[in-house]
Parts: structure tokens; sequence; C-alpha cells
């Protein structure tokens, strides 16, 4: 089981990765004027969110659900991360909806706003490590 928990941190610590980087890549494409730099821009984009995020996610929660059906994890702190990672996953679908903005050439979005939504995944990641280490209810 050990080896499923290992799993699951380095799947989690992918997704996050991807969660920290997509939308700074938002940032830049919101900044780019040039042709090129915002064709350079959206396949990086699809290609962080389909082949590092994506997989990343469903990893991450596969070995989560085996975490918590092989250990049988109870109790409110458990309930928290559940609703943080729900959370997340709406997170994550919304980044690819900005995807899809900026592959349609959509985006009304500044690259202020795209900074300060950078910002979301962090907080959700204290209060994740916060729940599954000191496990405070």
């Amino acid at each position: 089981m050990l080896w499923v928990k290992a799993l699951h941190i380095v799947f989690m610590v992918t997704w996050f990765a991807g969660l920290f980087y997509l939308p700074r890549l938002f940032v830049y494409h919101a900044m780019s004027q040039d042709r090129p730099s915002i064709d350079r821009f959206k396949v990086m984009e699809r290609k962080l969110f389909w082949g590092i995020m994506t997989p990343g996610a469903i990893l991450t929660l596969v070995f989560g659900t085996w975490l918590w059906l092989g250990w049988n994890f109870s109790g409110g702190w458990l309930h928290a991360k559940l609703a943080l990672v729900a959370l997340l996953i709406g997170y994550h679908l919304w980044c690819g909806k900005l995807l899809l903005d900026f592959k349609n050439e959509r985006n009304t979005k500044s690259h202020v706003w795209f900074r300060w939504f950078n910002e979301l995944p962090v907080l959700i990641l204290f209060g994740v490590v916060i729940l599954v280490v000191l496990k405070p209810f």
C-alpha cells in the first residue's frame, strides 16, 4: 500500500505542476500580440493540459481512491479534503474551458485576471496538505 501512496503523491505533484504552470502560460498568452507567439502558446497549453495535467489528475484520483478503499480512511478531515479535491477538479475543468477559449481566440480576460486566477490552486494545496498531515478533526 505504500507504493500506492507514493504513486498518489507523485501524480498529485505532476497535476499541481500543470495547475501552477498552465495559468502562467495563459498570462503570457493574454499579453501576446504576434501570431508566432500566440500559435506557440496554443501548442504549449494543449500539450500541458492533455499530456501532463489531465493524466496526472486521473492517476491522482485513481491512486487516491485506492488508498481510501485500502486503508478505509474516515473523519471530518477527509470530508474537507474531498471537498477541496472537488474544487480542484472544478478548477481543472475551468482551465480546460479557458484553453478552448484561447484555442478559438475567444479569450476576453486580461493577463491581470489570469495572475489572480493562478493563485487558487496554491490555496487549495495548502488546505489539502494541512488536512492530510494534521488531521485536525
